[in-house]
């Protein structure tokens, strides 16, 4: 692939997994299409069984713009979804946005010129969060921060290098139709395990502070809770399958929670000192808050310790409470006519059966 004169940019296929985006699939998809690219660009829709009118939005995007169709996503699910839209897709190039993404100006064209210049297989860059309620902002700040997230960077910043994983991605399709497309088992950590395929597969994922997304987080802490249980979960099952993709960073979590749990109940039963541990935790919460919450109002930043606490305890009990039947090693759903992204084991193994069992 070159990128060397506007003649030869790729053309990019965009591909949305959407469910209940009512609120900001519009603008996300004018995100998109406002982007200065010279090469070709179509956006592809994966459209689950929402509730609410995302469907209808969708169908009206569709008439105002030939670039933009969709394609049925019946399951709701993200990796099905995503593998949908890659079949329903035809470029050379493919990016991924979700429906509440709002890509910056020139993230493709960005994206594609790195792609040539690293000979990546993937390319991303930051997980911009922007709330717009006190709530969210709070958590936008606990989620772009080393005490929120550690140091991943795609969270934080940092920069340009080679990493384990990135937000979204800029993807070659060549390399999405040999890996089989997205694991479909994973509903939640498709991106870490497919970017770990990658890896392992002699593919470079480059990150860059050049591209970010910007992305609007939970609404209230019952879905932040849900989320980061979510995340803690199936970042569990990546690390049973790929035995290799274990740090400290995703250790830390479920150490905290057991630490503060176990502080508590010793602490109760048999002796104060090991109030210690959940005593410190409190205060590293705290003190990380006074810092983080710099130019936040006064709302915001006295809900940036629940933000914290919320996503780390959360996170570690779906961690260790991850049940081992949450997936099988199942890659993608029927294959296509062309057989690109079909159904794959983790070897690269065609399926015997060819389909998934619903769970």
């Amino acid at each position: 692939m070159s990128a060397n004169t506007a003649e030869e940019l790729p053309a990019v296929s965009v591909i949305m997994p959407v469910l209940n985006e009512e609120r900001h699939l519009r603008t996300a998809v004018r995100h998109i299409l406002e982007q200065e690219y010279a090469g070709g660009l179509e956006v592809v829709i994966a459209l689950g069984p929402s509730s609410d009118r995302t469907d209808e939005i969708a169908a009206e995007l569709v008439a105002e713009d030939p670039r933009v169709h969709t394609v049925p996503n019946p399951t709701g699910r993200t990796p099905a979804a995503l593998n949908a839209a890659i079949r329903g897709s035809r470029n050379p190039v493919v990016v991924r946005v979700d429906g509440h993404g709002m890509l910056t100006p020139g993230y493709i064209a960005t994206a594609v010129r790195l792609m040539d210049e690293r000979d990546a297989a993937n390319v991303g860059g930051i997980m911009h969060a922007e709330g717009e309620t006190e709530w969210e902002k709070a958590v936008a700040a606990a989620m772009t921060s080393r005490i929120g997230v550690g140091n991943a960077a795609f969270h934080t910043g940092g920069e340009a290098a080679p990493a384990d994983t990135v937000y979204l991605g800029v993807f070659r399709r060549e390399v999405l139709e040999r890996l089989g497309g997205y694991n479909e088992e994973f509903i939640r950590a498709q991106d870490w395990e497919l970017n770990y395929r990658i890896r392992q597969g002699g593919g470079l994922i480059w990150f860059t502070p050049e591209l970010k997304v910007s992305y609007r987080p939970r609404p209230s802490v019952r879905a932040l809770a849900k989320q980061y249980k979510d995340y803690g979960r199936w970042r569990r099952v990546v690390t049973r399958y790929h035995r290799g993709s274990v740090n400290l960073r995703y250790l830390a979590p479920p150490a905290a929670l057991a630490g503060v749990v176990g502080g508590l109940v010793l602490g109760a039963a048999l002796h104060p000192l090991f109030l210690v541990v959940p005593g410190g935790y409190a205060a590293a919460i705290l003190l990380g808050s006074l810092k983080e919450g710099r130019g936040l109002s006064l709302k915001a930043r006295l809900q940036l310790p629940l933000a914290l606490a919320t996503m780390h305890m959360t996170w570690g009990w779906g961690f260790l409470t991850s049940p081992r039947s949450l997936a099988r090693k199942v890659i993608g759903s029927r294959a296509p006519e062309k057989g690109a992204v079909g159904t794959r084991t983790l070897d690269g193994t065609p399926s015997p059966d060819g389909s998934l069992a619903e769970r």
